[in-house]
Protein backbone atom coordinates (compact mmCIF):
# COMPACT_ATOMS: atom_id res chain seq x y z
CA UNK A 1 0.00 0.00 0.00
CA UNK A 2 1.07 3.51 -0.51
CA UNK A 3 1.42 6.68 1.09
CA UNK A 4 -1.71 8.20 -0.42
CA UNK A 5 -4.01 5.09 0.14
CA UNK A 6 -5.09 6.01 4.17
CA UNK A 7 -7.62 5.33 6.47
CA UNK A 8 -10.49 7.10 6.89
CA UNK A 9 -8.88 8.73 10.55
CA UNK A 10 -5.72 9.44 8.25
CA UNK A 11 -7.61 11.14 5.74
CA UNK A 12 -9.65 13.60 7.88
CA UNK A 13 -6.15 14.58 9.33
CA UNK A 14 -4.79 15.01 6.12
CA UNK A 15 -7.84 17.10 4.54
CA UNK A 16 -7.57 19.38 7.93
CA UNK A 17 -3.66 20.07 7.08
CA UNK A 18 -4.50 20.96 3.28
CA UNK A 19 -7.49 23.51 4.63
CA UNK A 20 -5.03 24.83 7.31
CA UNK A 21 -2.82 25.37 4.30
CA UNK A 22 -5.28 27.45 2.63
CA UNK A 23 -5.92 24.64 -0.43
CA UNK A 24 -9.43 23.35 -1.38
CA UNK A 25 -10.04 19.72 -0.54
CA UNK A 26 -11.86 17.98 -3.37
CA UNK A 27 -13.90 14.61 -2.98
CA UNK A 28 -15.27 12.29 -5.62
CA UNK A 29 -15.92 8.52 -4.69
CA UNK A 30 -16.82 5.19 -6.82
CA UNK A 31 -15.70 1.70 -7.02
CA UNK A 32 -13.29 2.42 -9.66
CA UNK A 33 -13.33 -1.48 -10.61
CA UNK A 34 -11.81 -1.20 -13.98
CA UNK A 35 -9.83 1.54 -14.79
CA UNK A 36 -10.60 3.04 -18.28
CA UNK A 37 -10.19 6.46 -19.74
CA UNK A 38 -13.21 7.92 -18.73
CA UNK A 39 -12.08 7.51 -15.14
CA UNK A 40 -8.64 9.45 -16.26
CA UNK A 41 -10.52 12.08 -17.76
CA UNK A 42 -13.04 12.90 -15.02
CA UNK A 43 -10.09 12.62 -11.95
CA UNK A 44 -8.30 15.12 -14.26
CA UNK A 45 -11.76 17.15 -14.47
CA UNK A 46 -11.98 17.01 -10.37
CA UNK A 47 -8.54 17.63 -9.68
CA UNK A 48 -8.53 21.06 -11.36
CA UNK A 49 -10.64 21.98 -8.34
CA UNK A 50 -8.52 21.72 -5.77
CA UNK A 51 -6.36 18.66 -3.86
CA UNK A 52 -7.97 15.78 -5.05
CA UNK A 53 -9.57 12.92 -2.76
CA UNK A 54 -10.73 9.73 -3.93
CA UNK A 55 -13.31 7.52 -1.79
CA UNK A 56 -13.45 3.93 -3.32
CA UNK A 57 -16.24 1.48 -2.65
CA UNK A 58 -15.06 -1.78 -0.34
CA UNK A 59 -15.42 -4.97 -2.42
CA UNK A 60 -18.02 -5.33 0.43
CA UNK A 61 -19.92 -2.35 -0.66
CA UNK A 62 -19.54 -3.16 -4.17
CA UNK A 63 -21.02 -6.48 -4.25
CA UNK A 64 -23.99 -4.94 -2.49
CA UNK A 65 -24.29 -2.61 -5.86
CA UNK A 66 -23.27 -4.29 -8.06
CA UNK A 67 -23.87 -7.84 -7.07
CA UNK A 68 -21.85 -11.10 -6.19
CA UNK A 69 -19.39 -11.41 -9.82
CA UNK A 70 -18.02 -7.28 -8.47
CA UNK A 71 -15.78 -6.42 -8.17
CA UNK A 72 -13.88 -7.60 -10.63
CA UNK A 73 -10.36 -5.92 -8.50
CA UNK A 74 -9.93 -5.97 -4.74
CA UNK A 75 -10.32 -2.97 -3.15
CA UNK A 76 -6.36 -2.41 -2.01
CA UNK A 77 -5.73 -3.20 -5.67
CA UNK A 78 -7.93 -0.73 -7.26
CA UNK A 79 -6.96 2.17 -3.96
CA UNK A 80 -3.24 1.58 -5.12
CA UNK A 81 -3.94 1.82 -8.52
CA UNK A 82 -6.00 5.18 -8.35
CA UNK A 83 -3.00 6.46 -5.94
CA UNK A 84 -0.77 6.02 -8.46
CA UNK A 85 -2.27 8.62 -10.92
CA UNK A 86 -0.87 11.56 -11.06
CA UNK A 87 -4.06 13.52 -10.17
CA UNK A 88 -5.30 12.05 -7.49
CA UNK A 89 -3.35 13.09 -3.71
CA UNK A 90 -5.24 10.92 -1.07
CA UNK A 91 -7.71 7.32 -1.56
CA UNK A 92 -8.93 6.07 0.96
CA UNK A 93 -11.66 3.08 1.29
CA UNK A 94 -15.20 3.04 2.73
CA UNK A 95 -17.91 0.43 3.37
CA UNK A 96 -21.06 2.18 3.13
CA UNK A 97 -23.34 2.01 -0.13
CA UNK A 98 -23.28 5.82 -0.53
CA UNK A 99 -20.29 8.14 0.34
CA UNK A 100 -22.54 10.59 2.76
CA UNK A 101 -21.17 9.84 5.75
CA UNK A 102 -17.46 10.21 4.11
CA UNK A 103 -18.57 13.37 2.89
CA UNK A 104 -19.56 14.39 6.68
CA UNK A 105 -16.37 12.69 7.84
CA UNK A 106 -13.61 14.55 5.15
CA UNK A 107 -16.08 17.97 4.96
CA UNK A 108 -14.63 18.73 1.66
CA UNK A 109 -14.95 22.53 -0.24
CA UNK A 110 -16.16 20.39 -3.81
CA UNK A 111 -18.00 17.54 -4.30
CA UNK A 112 -17.64 16.19 -7.32
CA UNK A 113 -19.93 13.46 -9.53
CA UNK A 114 -19.65 12.73 -13.01
CA UNK A 115 -22.61 13.99 -15.10
CA UNK A 116 -24.61 10.81 -14.40
CA UNK A 117 -26.07 11.83 -11.41
CA UNK A 118 -27.91 15.11 -10.59
CA UNK A 119 -30.54 17.47 -12.27
CA UNK A 120 -32.64 15.34 -14.39
CA UNK A 121 -30.52 11.76 -13.82
CA UNK A 122 -29.64 9.64 -10.95
CA UNK A 123 -30.06 11.37 -7.53
CA UNK A 124 -27.12 12.30 -5.71
CA UNK A 125 -27.83 11.25 -2.39
CA UNK A 126 -24.33 12.70 -1.03
CA UNK A 127 -25.08 16.21 -2.52
CA UNK A 128 -28.09 16.98 0.69
CA UNK A 129 -25.13 16.10 2.91
CA UNK A 130 -22.12 18.33 0.62
CA UNK A 131 -24.57 21.44 0.04
CA UNK A 132 -25.50 21.30 3.95
CA UNK A 133 -21.41 21.57 4.96
CA UNK A 134 -21.10 24.54 2.56
CA UNK A 135 -19.62 22.53 -0.07
CA UNK A 136 -19.91 23.28 -3.46
CA UNK A 137 -21.33 20.06 -6.33
CA UNK A 138 -19.75 19.70 -9.44
CA UNK A 139 -20.82 17.26 -11.96
CA UNK A 140 -18.58 16.68 -14.76
CA UNK A 141 -19.40 15.70 -18.13
CA UNK A 142 -18.96 11.62 -18.64
CA UNK A 143 -16.82 9.70 -21.86
CA UNK A 144 -19.39 8.38 -24.25
CA UNK A 145 -18.78 4.84 -24.18
CA UNK A 146 -16.36 3.93 -21.69
CA UNK A 147 -17.34 2.35 -18.39
CA UNK A 148 -16.52 -0.53 -16.55
CA UNK A 149 -19.83 -2.05 -17.47
CA UNK A 150 -18.90 -1.27 -20.93
CA UNK A 151 -15.51 -2.73 -20.65
CA UNK A 152 -16.97 -6.30 -18.98
CA UNK A 153 -19.58 -6.20 -21.76
CA UNK A 154 -16.68 -6.47 -24.68
CA UNK A 155 -14.66 -8.86 -22.46
CA UNK A 156 -18.17 -11.20 -22.30
CA UNK A 157 -18.68 -11.09 -26.49
CA UNK A 158 -15.26 -11.30 -26.93
CA UNK A 159 -14.79 -14.69 -24.86
CA UNK A 160 -15.15 -17.89 -26.06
Amino acid sequence: MTSRVMTREQAVRQCMRWRRAGQKVVLTNGCFDLLHLGHARYLQAARSFGRLVVGINSDASVRQLKGPDRPLVPEAERAELLAALRWVDLVTIFDESTAETLVEDLRPDVYVKGADYGPGARPLPESLVAERLGARVELVPLVEGHSTTTLIDLIRRRSP
